[in-house]
Formats: C-alpha cells, sequence, structure tokens
C-alpha cells in the first residue's frame, strides 16, 4: 500500500459505501481492558481453590498478552504456575467459568471513539460485525455504552459458532443484508487484516484498517483499501 493511502487527512477516493461495518475489540475499545478484569475473576475463582490470587491473575494476564485469541489459555497459565496436570485438570473448569461469566460494568473506549461513531451513523447505517461468544460480546458492547449506537449487531458465533467467525464471510453477508445494501456497498472498519480486512475483501468490500490494539504492527495482509491510525481518523477520511 503506498504512503498516500495512509492517515486521517485524506478524502475518501474509492466508491462511496452506501453503509459501514465496524468492528468491536480493538477497533472501538482496547481489548487488553477487558483481558485485564477476566484475569482477575480467574484469580478470584482459584483462591477459592487455595491457589494464590495475585499470582494465578498475572499468570493469566501474561498469557493473554502472549496472544489473546489462542487457545488453552488457562491451561498454560495453570502450567506456569507450577500446577501438576491432574491437579490442574480439576481445577480448569471452575477456572474457565469464571472467565467466560466475567462481566465488566465499565469499560474504556477509545479517545474519540463515540463522537467518530455518532459521526459515522449520522451518514450511514452502522453495523457492529464481531466474532466471539455472544453473551460476552454484548457484555463488552454494554460496558462501552456503545449498544445503542449501531443499527443492527451481528455476532459470528450466533450465525453458527466458531467456525463462522472472521473471515468466513457469512457475518458480513448477514450485516449487509440486514442493512440492504450489497457487501460490495460496504467499507469495514478494523484492527485485523486477517479478519477484518480479509472479510472484506472476501465479498470485494472497501476497508480502512485502524492500527489501534494488539495487532497494530501486523503485517497489511491483506492489504486495506486505506489505513489510518483510529477511528476518528476513519470518520474524517469517510467524510463524516
Amino acid at each position: 500500500m503506498s504512503d498516500d493511502r495512509v492517515g486521517s487527512s485524506l478524502t475518501w477516493t474509492e466508491r462511496p459505501p452506501l453503509a459501514v461495518v465496524i468492528d468491536l475489540d480493538d477497533t472501538l475499545y482496547p481489548q487488553s481492558a477487558y483481558l485485564y478484569g477476566a484475569a482477575r475473576a480467574v484469580g478470584r475463582a482459584g483462591a477459592a481453590a487455595g491457589l494464590d490470587q495475585v499470582r494465578l491473575s498475572r499468570a493469566v494476564h501474561r498469557q493473554f498478552l502472549a496472544g489473546s485469541d489462542r487457545g488453552g489459555t488457562i491451561d498454560r497459565a495453570l502450567a506456569a504456575y507450577g500446577i501438576a496436570p491432574d491437579l490442574a485438570a480439576d481445577l480448569i473448569p471452575a477456572l474457565v467459568a469464571a472467565f467466560t461469566s466475567y462481566r465488566p460494568r465499565r469499560l474504556p473506549r477509545y479517545p474519540g471513539a463515540l463522537a467518530a461513531l455518532t459521526a459515522i451513523s449520522s451518514r450511514y447505517p452502522v453495523a457492529c460485525l464481531t466474532d466471539g461468544n455472544p453473551v460476552i460480546q454484548r457484555a463488552k458492547l454494554a460496558a462501552t455504552g456503545l449498544a445503542h449506537s449501531f443499527a443492527t449487531i451481528v455476532i459470528t458465533d450466533e450465525l453458527g459458532g466458531r467456525t463462522l467467525r472472521k473471515p468466513y464471510p457469512a457475518g458480513l453477508r448477514q450485516a449487509a443484508e440486514t442493512l440492504g445494501v450489497h457487501p460490495a456497498d460496504l467499507v469495514v472498519i478494523g484492527d485485523r487484516p486477517g479478519k477484518d480486512m480479509a472479510v472484506a475483501a472476501a465479498l470485494g468490500a472497501g476497508s480502512i484498517r485502524v492500527r489501534t490494539g494488539e495487532y497494530a504492527d501486523a503485517l497489511d495482509e491483506p492489504a486495506a483499501t486505506a489505513s489510518v491510525p483510529d477511528l476518528p481518523s476513519a470518520a474524517a477520511l469517510l467524510g463524516a
């Protein structure tokens, strides 16, 4: 991607979109804030089983920092803590339940995210497209205070489980259908090239990459139509 397609002072030169689809985690708010709270919840559950709460919380958090999308986070955290596999097997169900039942009361939005989302939605119909456990993802949206900012919310796991997560195109197709536009008339805004940009490319939609969160320095594979620092810059790029 050439340098003249990067930045927040540009004008969208592609075909104008008819609607916009925006990712949730690390696009609207820093997912690290949610994971920090979830790690503490696991630590509290571990304390009820006789483990050191702070030590376990830190072990879980370190695993999240090593890659939040990896499976077996609690298994690896217990191994790092020094728990034998047979004892870990007894502990894991309660600790996993503590993670999945964690409900943050508040999550910090990225600076300017609410104003940017309001500006975009004043000009375009807007959908949120996100992967993950539906109860957890809706709790995140509620905690950011942004749930009512979208015309529709599509959680890919509700369409058929983990196999339909981005870059599988079912979620984006659903968002387009609900918004009443063809997928090629969408612009997808997100932080992960391998998910958000890839699903946009799969259906011929435009895409804007925001360089926020865990994947801010990931390679542009596939490349976005445009790349900007954050959501307010994406709003400006779309003339919102």
